[in-house]
């Protein structure tokens, strides 16, 4: 179901795993090799390196892909995305809790996504609301069978219980059972009673409907 894109794939601004079509569009894009390791990969107290990299990289059209790219690859040397290494630290530390609706859309247009663990739980969530089966779950996320249905069965207690603490609304076609008082009959007219949620009849149904064998009709 889901595909990893390669080099030759537009650009959508939903990136995947393997989606290097941004290099292209990079200010840095078909420099010499060694000029570009010694700008972009210069050692922590070369600061001309660093301010001619940083200049680069502030006029590069794709400088957030830039900075996705090295925090989802873990890359740690270098500058990426306008940032050295230092600068991208705390990024690497918060890459697990990073929640990003943009990433999630892109798993579900069947993008093959990094997804952190904040995203995937919202990945299951809606995938529970949309009444995805055991098996397409585990097929996209790529998990085994029983664990798939275990996060979906997670997903059904935390609806459970978030409808037991803030309440459902009511159910406005479900009427109150209290019994109510019968009205003596005037004259000779008989008494008609008011048939209940349970005792309405379609017109169009049959007395002898419950006789009548399953099949095709007559």
């Amino acid at each position: 179901m889901r595909h990893i894109t390669t080099h030759h794939a537009p650009a959508t601004g939903l990136r995947g795993i393997g989606d290097t079509s941004w290099q292209t569009h990079g200010v840095c894009h078909g420099m010499d090799p060694e000029d570009a390791d010694a700008v972009f990969f210069p050692l922590p107290r070369d600061h001309e390196e660093i301010a001619e990299a940083k200049e680069l990289c502030g006029l590069c059209p794709v400088r957030r892909d830039c900075l996705n790219y090295a925090l989802e690859n873990d890359l740690k040397e270098g500058v990426w995305g306008g940032l050295t290494e230092a600068e991208r630290e705390p990024w690497h530390e918060g890459l697990p809790q990073r929640l990003d609706y943009g990433r999630v859309i892109a798993f579900f247009n069947g993008r093959d996504v990094h997804l952190t663990k904040a995203e995937r739980q919202i990945v299951v969530d809606h995938a529970y609301a949309r009444g995805w089966r055991t098996d397409r779950l585990a097929a996209a996320l790529q998990i085994g069978h029983k664990h798939a249905r275990d996060l979906l069965r997670q997903a059904a207690n935390k609806v459970f219980d978030r409808d037991n603490t803030l309440g459902v609304p009511p159910n406005p076609y479900k009427q109150n059972k209290k019994t109510k008082k019968k009205t003596a009959p005037r004259g000779n007219r008989p008494a008609v009673s008011t048939p209940g949620p349970q005792q309405l009849v379609s017109p169009l149904a049959r007395p002898d409907s419950a006789h009548i064998p399953l099949g095709k009709a007559a």
